[in-house]
Parts: structure tokens; C-alpha cells; sequence
């Protein structure tokens, strides 16, 4: 049963309880020894409240330019007939070197300046995508921009987040096509403001697992994929629609991988 105090309470309680956790690990000198990084099938955190589930969660297919929020997966036979066209758009090429890639690059993080939605609102660019796929949502004293608390279904893994700014690395915002990624393919000839724009894009970006965001690093489709199935044709779908929108290749391996994520 959902906990019954209101949204504040249960979180600082949660804030509490993560804190005395961390001290009797750090008193043991125990370390955490799971991985995310394995790649074999997994459903999730998966309760019927799970991301992929989520009411406010919307498909890629119909959000193409990533305002809506979530992740929503893609399931009937129909829509993965049409994420497969769409993924099969994309241009392919070898990856290449990292050589010279540095996340200045991609402007300060994260601007209110770039040409992309939600852009100039006097925001900044994390805020703006906390806002946009947070519940129950709570501000800064005297602010109706920076978040301090709220609940996230996370698209990735399935569970839901009750998330305070004091953990703020709990949940952060994964470039799914990472920015070492498109320095590689392509983006490294790019001008300071193409960079900023994909950097700062609300269709490149998506309020996670923290957790699961740093085992991921700047890895393809091919390489890593969502822990919850249900969501693993979608972010197919939204890695190709990044792709396309940038004109952005991806590996040969990666676009297989993408097309079998939903049923290629």
C-alpha cells in the first residue's frame, strides 16, 4: 500500500533513511557490487504503476519534439510497424575517435539559451525537464522554477522515485544519444549552437535514475539498453528521432540493435 503521509513527509522521511544507510555501509566499508551495465532481459521494477504504464507518460511516436513528458512504450503491433520505419531512416557509419571531445563543448550546462523548446522561459534547462515529467512537485521558497522535491516514474528501470534536491544524483537527466556519442559521430564539426541545441533539446533528454544514467556512460543501443523491456522499443524510437532531427549517423550495430528492440 502507498504510503499515506503527504508527498513532503515521505520524502524527507526517505531522505532520512538513504542517509542512514549511506553511514552503515561507509561504517562497514561495504561497497554496492550490482551492475546495470548487463544487457540480458529484464522487466523492471514492473508494478502496474510502473513508467511504462504511467498515465502521463506519452509515446515517442506521438511526441516528437520531446515536450510531453515520459516515456510511454510502444506495444501494438501497428505502432512498432511505424518504429521500425522510422528507425530504418537513419544514416549508419563507423564510430569515430573521441579525440578532442570535452563537455564544454556542448555549451555551459544546462542553458536557458539555446534554440530549442522550452528555451528563454528564465528556466534553466534541468529544471525545465524535472517540471516536465515530475509529480507532485515542489519549488524553492519564492520560486515556480527551481524543484526541490517531486515523484518520478522512471522510464528506465519502472519504479517510482520520491526525490529530494539534498540527493540531487538520485535522478538525473540522460542525453539518450550521449554527447561523447555525437562528438564521435559527427558533432565535432558542428558549429558552438547546433552543439548547444542537441546539448539542451528536451527531445534529447530524460529525467532517470541516477544510478542507471552512469552505467549507461555514452554507449549506442547496441551496447546498452533500459533495464525494463517494456520501454526498450521506445528509447529505440527516441534514439532515432534525436538522430534524424541532427542528422546525426549511428553504427551499424547500433540501428540493428534499434530495429530488433522492436521486432526488426
Amino acid at each position: 500500500m502507498r504510503d499515506a503521509r503527504p508527498a513532503g513527509d515521505r520524502r524527507r522521511a526517505l531522505g532520512a533513511l538513504s542517509a542512514l544507510a549511506a553511514a552503515v555501509v561507509l561504517a562497514s566499508g561495504c561497497e554496492a557490487t550490482g551492475s546495470l551495465t548487463d544487457n540480458s532481459p529484464s522487466e523492471g521494477a514492473g508494478s502496474p504503476t510502473g513508467a511504462a504504464d504511467a498515465g502521463r507518460a506519452v509515446s515517442p511516436l506521438d511526441n516528437p519534439d520531446g515536450t510531453e513528458p515520459g516515456l510511454a512504450a510502444v506495444s501494438s503491433d501497428a505502432d512498432r510497424a511505424e518504429a521500425r520505419r522510422l528507425i530504418g531512416k537513419v544514416a549508419v557509419k563507423g564510430r569515430g575517435p573521441r579525440t578532442g571531445y570535452d563537455r564544454d563543448e556542448f555549451g555551459e550546462a544546462w542553458l536557458d539559451t539555446a534554440d530549442v523548446p522550452f528555451s528563454r522561459n528564465g528556466c534553466d534547462t534541468r529544471n525545465d525537464l524535472l517540471r516536465r515529467d515530475g509529480e507532485e512537485l515542489e519549488f524553492r521558497s519564492g520560486s515556480d522554477c527551481v524543484v526541490v522535491a517531486m515523484t518520478l516514474a522512471d522510464p528506465y528501470t519502472g519504479k517510482e522515485i520520491d526525490w529530494v534536491k539534498a540527493d540531487a544524483a538520485e535522478v538525473q537527466i540522460d542525453h539518450v544519444m550521449a554527447l561523447s556519442y555525437n562528438w564521435q559521430m559527427g558533432a565535432s564539426r558542428w558549429s558552438r549552437d547546433k552543439r548547444e541545441a542537441i546539448a539542451n533539446d528536451p527531445l534529447n533528454l530524460l529525467p532517470v535514475d541516477g544510478p542507471t544514467n552512469s552505467a549507461k556512460g555514452d554507449s549506442g543501443p547496441a551496447a546498452w539498453v533500459p533495464p525494463d523491456k517494456r520501454i526498450r522499443c521506445a528509447y529505440a524510437v527516441r534514439f532515432a528521432q534525436v538522430s534524424l532531427k541532427y542528422e546525426l549517423p549511428v553504427t551499424e550495430a547500433d540501428k540493428a540493435a534499434m530495429l530488433r528492440q522492436c521486432g526488426g
